[in-house]
């Protein structure tokens, strides 16, 4: 009889220790699958983007490493008077669209009118500091030029296409 006791104990011991087992491996397991299905979710909720400002010494966002500016600045023949002035102009502009872009409180009417003026105050002022073929170079080869010459600007992510909403010309007859 107490070899049957002895026997229920052990089996008894046995069922806790794989039943203890199995809760563990559950709980495991229900722990990596939630960090499973929220590691995305939380990406994509994620608010925390970098900072728009480069850091010192690093290229500016959206130029080409190697400096867009020095391009210019061969393309135009800027004199060493005229290269601080345009860089300042430049890079004015370039805060001001920054600042623009990350405004949530403007319409898109406002954000488009404020664009415009930003362009045209940037145009001006080029004006001032280049000569008229400096002006009229900058204009055909700037983004910033481009967007003059064809209102609108030139479509999303593609600044070399040709704006498309003039209509074709035709012979007059």
């Amino acid at each position: 009889m107490n070899r049957v006791i002895m026997a229920r104990r052990n089996e008894t011991k046995s069922r806790q220790r794989i039943m203890k087992a199995n809760k563990t491996m559950l709980i495991a397991a229900l722990a990596v699958g939630s960090l499973l299905v929220w590691s995305p979710a939380l990406r994509a909720g994620d608010t925390n983007k970098p900072s728009s400002t480069p850091p010192a010494g690093a290229p500016p966002a959206g130029r080409p490493p190697g400096g867009g500016f020095e391009r210019m600045a061969e393309q135009l023949n800027l004199t060493a008077d005229q290269k601080p002035k345009v860089k300042s102009i430049e890079d004015t502009q370039r805060q001001k669209m920054l600042d623009l872009n990350s405004d949530t409180s403007l319409t898109p009417k406002d954000r488009q009118a404020k664009r415009k003026a930003v362009v045209e105050d940037t145009a001006q002022q080029m004006k001032a500091v280049l000569t008229p073929e400096q002006y009229d170079k900058w204009q055909k080869t700037s983004p910033m030029g481009t967007r003059r010459l064809h209102p609108g600007g030139p479509p999303q992510g593609n600044e070399k296409a040709v704006s498309t909403n003039a209509p074709a010309a035709s012979p007059k007859q």
